[in-house]
């Protein structure tokens, strides 16, 4: 059951990103244009797409990409966060992507990673660190721990999260996002779901350095409010939460929106395809959404030919094996 669960979570985090690749910062008027109305299922970046043509259908970007190498490096070094073996896996990444020509990293984190490899302290730059690179990578930390962990939990996603954004709304953040993942495991329940992930960014919080960024939380309630007012109209949820909570590159939108998004969705398919037809950031809002759903639904619900096109077109990494790693730390960190 939970290693179903993980699995779902790890593929739910590729399906999103994918899934909201080819639109990946476009205008909503952008992608109705493009792909006749609506995107219904994997495309290819268009050409126009100046991040998004560098991949072709079903890859995704740098969000797992990312979440992958951080998990390597937990692995390597046997689960215990270690900030210059988490930037190696970040640069060995970077460099066979060729991710600072192509402008596929995030600003926070590339300035952060090139400061960390010119000897630099990066603090300056990761104190008021406001992107979503936070929550876009974090969603397989989640998986580690159950809601009986909170504080090992925390503390790992504050260990990830200030190598590249330690200001208060990254690593509040990333905390509801991997406390939302985390519950989603444990849980049968949404609301249950939303109110452990709430109290996970609560103490969080108070981890990162102070900022004028707004709330994440109280963004958060926002779009609540507006999945319980439009529960029969996905139109109108869409527009709503694309023109108040926000979906652009702060983690102050883009982190909320997502996880209003999975609390109305609760479906991987219809996760992915609402956040990749939204506008703003959609590969990122789509991979920190659909994990939290597919954390909650598990792997067995989602079609196969999705997960077959995740293996197939990403075959610099094995999901099954992550998810195996993670059982084991899991089987480990629970007997201690």
């Amino acid at each position: 059951m939970i290693k179903d669960r993980i699995l779902g979570a790890l593929y739910g985090q590729a399906i999103g990103d994918a899934m909201g690749m080819p639109s990946e910062l476009w205008p909503v008027q952008k992608i109705r244009a493009c792909f006749a109305g609506r995107m219904t299922t994997f495309q290819d970046g268009p050409k126009s797409n100046p991040v998004a043509r560098n991949y072709t259908k079903g890859q995704y970007t740098d969000d797992t990409n990312q979440a992958f190498a951080i998990l390597d490096a937990l692995i390597e070094n046997h689960w215990i966060p270690d900030r210059q073996i988490i930037v190696k896996h970040l640069m060995k990444w970077a460099y066979a992507a060729d991710a600072f020509n192509r402008n596929i990293l995030g600003p926070s984190s590339k300035a952060a990673l090139l400061a960390i490899q010119d000897g630099r302290d990066p603090k300056s730059v990761t104190d008021q660190a406001l992107t979503n690179g936070s929550g876009m990578r974090i969603a397989p930390i989640g998986t580690l721990f159950d809601p009986g962990h909170t504080d090992e939990l925390i503390a790992m996603v504050d260990s990830v999260t200030r190598v590249t954004h330690s200001s208060d709304v990254a690593i509040s953040g990333a905390a509801l996002i991997a406390g939302a993942v985390c519950a989603a495991l444990a849980f049968e329940h949404w609301d249950d779901v939303i109110d452990y992930a709430i109290d996970v960014q609560n103490r969080a919080f108070k981890l990162g350095s102070p900022t004028w960024a707004a709330s994440v939380r109280e963004r958060l309630f926002i779009g609540l409010d507006l999945a319980h007012k439009y529960v029969d109209d996905q139109s109108a949820f869409e527009k709503a939460i694309y023109e108040t909570v926000g979906t652009g590159t702060l983690a102050s939108e883009s982190i909320p929106a997502a996880v209003a998004i999975a609390y109305y969705a609760r479906d991987v398919r219809r996760c992915a395809l609402l956040a990749a037809n939204l506008g703003g950031d959609t590969d990122t809002i789509g991979a920190m959404a659909t994990a939290i759903c597919g954390a909650k639904a598990g792997f067995g619900s989602i079609d196969p030919d999705w997960t077959g096109l995740i293996d197939s077109e990403n075959r610099q990494h094995c999901i099954p094996n992550y998810a195996e790693a993670i059982m084991k730390f899991r089987e480990g960190n629970n007997e201690s």
